[in-house]
This record gives structure tokens, C-alpha cells and sequence, in this order.
């Protein structure tokens, strides 16, 4: 599994279903909105922060 993205820009962004923060987490590769239930994948290293795209989890 990669190191995922930098922590300074993961502390900048924000779900946009709830506007809360997220979290990385390493197990399942994913950008983690915890008030939401989702994952948003980050591809070639860029977050793809579109509900369509995200997971729930």
C-alpha cells in the first residue's frame, strides 16, 4: 500500500457531502469522512472529492 498523500494537504480537505474533515487511512487507501460513512480514493496521487466517486464504508 503507498505512504498516501501528504499530511498537510490531507489536514486542508474537507468532505463535501458534510464539510468535515477527513482521514487517511492506509488499510483500505482512502480518504475517510467518518461523519459521512465514505471513502474518496486518491488517484495518481490526486484526491477525487466527488460523492459520486466515493465508497461507503
Amino acid at each position: 500500500m503507498s505512504a498516501g498523500p501528504d499530511p498537510v494537504l490531507v489536514a486542508k480537505l474537507v468532505c463535501p457531502r458534510t464539510r468535515t474533515a477527513l482521514r487517511w487511512d492506509d488499510a483500505c487507501g482512502l480518504l475517510v469522512s467518518d461523519s459521512a460513512g465514505l471513502g474518496y480514493p486518491v488517484r495518481d496521487g490526486v484526491p477525487v472529492l466527488l460523492v459520486e466517486a466515493a465508497v461507503a464504508i
